[in-house]
């Protein structure tokens, strides 16, 4: 998989003038805003720009204006089934659509549309995979929000980097675009919410993230529909993070605690052993004692569990291997029947 997504870059080096670009725009009760995100898209950033829109399960009229602005797809789910999965259709639905590239963003209006063909750039010049803008790398244009939820996106982004040997200023913004290949072979499983997982998934299959610093709107009009209460949102990023490591680390996730507490374990016991040498008593450490029994019986089982999920991480590469294969070939097969239906 990872020569394929090498040599990946060599397709992604396209002119502006060959490619298809499907701007992917999640919604839910975004009536007041949605008609002008999507006028507001630039059409001449590629050959063929088209507009998706997601409809959430919104009580609102996001699809009439949606549709009445301009864009080209509206699908929609019967109830809001959250951000992850809306973000999940939209990539499928933008690869059936024949994207090269996929621009994701918010219907809000806190980006600006403007800055898409920045972000299309690294892409075209075959220096990136996936291109995502960054509130945070140039501390000039970092936007006036609330200075927790500036904090947790810091803090986030400090997480993954250590997880992941990076270096990224902001994990967290939406506004992002993806090459066919990054697309394809996304797997998720998130439904809350996308952005740390794509990260993760992207970077441990070996794709080359960039980020591009623009100006973004901090305060948008009306509440946030992810961020609703911002402890909550930190415990499901958190679960969301987890997850995703225990998947793609799992040696690391299981055997590194399995050492650690089979080490505490091996040497509280060795200090007893030399102190009953010394003294041959054992009292008043008895229960001591049964902890360290405990410790290092979990710690074997946890890496036991380790190698075992490590064995497992092998068929889940595999699996992911052949759905990208899949997931090509029914593209090229749609492509083909489009081509004898013209």
């Amino acid at each position: 998989m990872k020569r394929e997504m090498n040599d990946s870059n060599e397709l992604n080096k396209h002119s502006k003038n060959n490619i298809h670009l499907v701007v992917l725009i999640p919604a839910y009760n975004e009536e007041k805003t949605i008609g002008d995100v999507i006028r507001s898209i630039p059409r001449g950033c590629a050959k063929k720009v088209e507009v998706l829109v997601v409809n959430d399960g919104s009580k609102d009229k996001t699809k009439e204006v949606a549709l009445a602005a301009g864009a080209n797809r509206v699908i929609s789910h019967n109830t809001n089934k959250g951000l992850g999965v809306t973000f999940r259709d939209g990539i499928d639905e933008g690869l059936k659509m024949g994207a090269d590239i996929i621009i994701n963003v918010d219907a809000d209006g806190q980006f600006d549309t403007r800055d898409i063909p920045r972000l299309l750039q690294p892409i075209l010049d075959g220096k990136a995979d996936m291109v995502t803008c960054s509130r945070f790398k140039d501390p000039r244009l970092t936007p006036k929000m609330p200075r927790i939820k500036i904090f947790g996106n810091k803090f986030f982004a400090s997480i993954l980097n250590l997880l992941l040997g990076k270096n990224y200023a902001d994990t967290q913004c939406g506004f992002r675009a993806y090459s066919k290949e990054a697309a394809l072979n996304l797997v998720l499983f998130g439904r809350f919410t996308y952005t740390q997982e794509v990260f993760i998934d992207l970077v441990k299959k070996g794709f080359h993230i960039v980020e591009v610093p623009c100006v973004v709107r901090g305060e948008r009009k009306g509440k946030s529909r992810v961020v609703k209460n911002v402890f909550s949102y930190g415990l499901k990023v958190s679960l969301i993070i987890l997850r995703s490591m225990r998947d793609y680390e799992p040696f690391k996730f299981f055997g590194l605690s399995g050492i650690i507490l089979f080490g505490i374990g091996m040497f509280s016991s060795i200090i007893l052993f030399l102190r009953w040498l010394l003294i041959e008593r054992i009292d008043p450490y008895l229960i001591v004692v049964y902890g360290n029994v405990f410790l290092i019986i979990i710690g074997v089982l946890l890496m036991i569990l380790g190698l075992l999920a490590d064995m497992l991480d092998r068929n889940r590469k595999l699996q992911e291997n052949i759905l990208y294969r899949l997931r090509k070939k029914e593209l090229d097969n749609t492509t083909e029947k489009q081509s004898e239906k013209k």
